[in-house]
Order: C-alpha cells, then structure tokens, then sequence
C-alpha cells in the first residue's frame, strides 16, 4: 500500500517589525544609518537582522567597502518585502482614516526655508489651541512619498500628480535675489541689475533648480557662475546676510531681515506655488483635517495672500 507524502506545512510567518529593520538597511545602507532612521541602537537592529536571517535560514547581507550590501537571497527578498511595508502601511492609512480622535501625532514636512522662517509661528499656534495633538516635523527639500507615509502632510512647490493624493493650493511664494547692504557697498554702492554675472552669487550644489529657474527666467548660466555652493538653503540665507554675496530668497522672509537689499524683483523671477497635500485615505480624519487647516489659515496670513475658493485650490473638497 502506497504511503501519502506527508502533509505540506505553511511556513512560520514572518514578523513585521523585522521586515521593517530588514527595509531601514536597505534604504539607508548601513545598520548606523538605519539606527538613527528607527530610532534604535544599532547593536539592536543587528540582532533583528541576525534573528531574520535565522529565520528564513539565509543571509541578506555581506559587508562592502562602503556599508552593506545584499546578497542574492537579500534582493530576491526585497520586493516582497516592500510590497509588504505597503500593505501594512494602507492598513495604517485606513485606521486613521477613519479616526475622530484629536490625541495622536501628525507628520508634516516642508522645505528647509519654510520650516525655518515660515512654520515656527504656526505650529506654536496649532500647539497652543491643539497640545493634544503632537507635531513631528521632517526638514527636507526632497519630495517626500506620501503614499508611502514618509509624512501625513507635505508643503510643496508643485501640485499633485499621483493619484492618492489631495491637495490644496494656499498661494504662491514671491522671489527676489537680495544681497546685504555691505556688500552692495563694496561693489561701489549699488548693483547694475542688467549685469549681474559682474557679481558674486550663492547657489546650490548638487541640485539643479537654480539653473533651471535663471533659465526660466531668460539668464542661461551654468554652475561656476555660483561662486559658493551650498544645498541647504539657510546656510546659503545666512552667506548673504554675512555679506558673501547674492541670494535667492522668499520675499516674506527677506522683507524681515535687517540691512538686506533687492537686487533683482519677484517680477523677474517665476514665483513658487505652495500646496498643502495629504494622502486621500487621511480626508476622513478629524486630527489631520483640523491640522490641514489651521496649516492653511497660518500659511495664507503668513504670505499675505486672501484665500480663494476651495473650488478653485483644492483637488478633494471632503478635506475642508
């Protein structure tokens, strides 16, 4: 008589959390990095890893001159796993869809500029009505995913193309070029604005946006015509109030500082549009609609612009 084969067993399920220090690695390239990514000590993440590899009886990775690198059983993982951080991050996205709670954080994020002159104020004004609601701030000048949850809601200069996203148009940031009133003065008094490659500009590194906009604005230049290059944008801020040379800046933010000089108008300078988005599952949300708003309302009085019909601003109404 034939024996049956024994039966198939399903293999142990895999812990999320693991997944999740398996992803922060891969992403930030290093266990140090991905340390301070989750907040953990990296002899930590290493166990996690170590108890990973243990479980599925395969090593994801091998050590390279420059951090980590995966081996072949690591990228054969890597797909499934993020395919994994999604479902549970739509799971996440659901519940607090849906939640009426005010208690509980908020993740936003915004340039470095923005962040920096623009939200202080607001988010002092949205603690002071609202303790109950936590503020988690991410500085970054990078588009952050939202559809991944890198943030509940982002300020951007661009609106929504991807289409679980809604969004709302606050109004626009003028631009103007501004150099310090001393080093105007050693450049004999005043700057002659149709010859402004005479002078000394500060400009970003490895971002391209500055050329692309003196571009948009008829001024084809190239990088050396920056003579200091910096991508955080307070420093190179704060190079042109000491004097170094010339600057982009918001008007908003220039009109309050002492002793800066316009040297070339927002007229001549393709303003940037600022748009409040979330992701489309957070619409429902009492804690990230009442932030949305109070954001908005901030944000308008702080530029000076009136708000216009939500019709006309905002990609999902149900939002306001």
């Amino acid at each position: 008589m034939q024996k049956k084969p024994p039966p198939l067993t399903a293999p142990p399920e895999l812990d999320w959390h693991l997944i999740r220090v398996f992803l922060a690695v891969v992403d930030s390239g290093s266990l140090t990095a991905a340390a301070t990514l989750l907040g953990a000590s990296q002899p930590t993440l290493s166990r996690k890893i170590e108890e990973l590899e243990l479980h599925i009886g395969l090593s994801l990775f091998e050590r390279a001159a420059r951090g980590l690198r995966l081996t072949e059983a690591g990228e054969a993982l890597l797909e499934p796993a993020r395919r994994m951080r999604q479902a549970a991050q739509s799971v996440s996205l659901a519940a607090l869809g849906h939640t009426q709670q005010l208690d509980g954080t908020v993740r936003l994020t915004a340039s470095e500029m923005t962040s920096a002159y623009l939200l202080p104020p607001i988010i002092t004004g949205i603690r002071a009505r609202h303790p109950e609601i936590q503020i988690e701030l991410v500085v970054s000048n990078q588009v952050e995913n939202l559809l991944e949850r890198q943030a509940d809601i982002a300020l951007r200069h661009t609106g929504v193309n991807q289409g679980g996203l809604i969004a709302r148009r606050i109004g626009q940031l003028d631009l103007g070029a501004y150099a310090h009133a001393d080093y105007v003065a050693r450049m004999g008094g005043t700057l002659d604005p149709t010859h402004l490659e005479r002078y000394h500009w500060i400009g970003y590194d490895t971002s391209d946006a500055l050329l692309r906009g003196f571009r948009d604005a008829g001024m084809h230049v190239k990088r050396d015509f920056f003579g200091i290059r910096c991508d955080n944008h307070i420093v190179g801020w704060q190079l042109a109030q000491a004097g170094a040379g010339i600057c982009l800046a918001p008007c908003v933010v220039a009109d309050h500082a002492a002793g800066m000089h316009m040297v070339m108008p927002p007229s001549a300078i393709p303003p940037l549009p600022l748009w409040l988005t979330a992701h489309r599952e957070l619409r429902h949300s009492r804690r990230i609609k009442t932030v949305f708003a109070l954001l908005a309302e901030g944000l308008r009085a702080a530029l000076g612009q009136p708000g216009v019909p939500a019709s006309a601003t905002a990609t999902d109404p149900d939002l306001m």
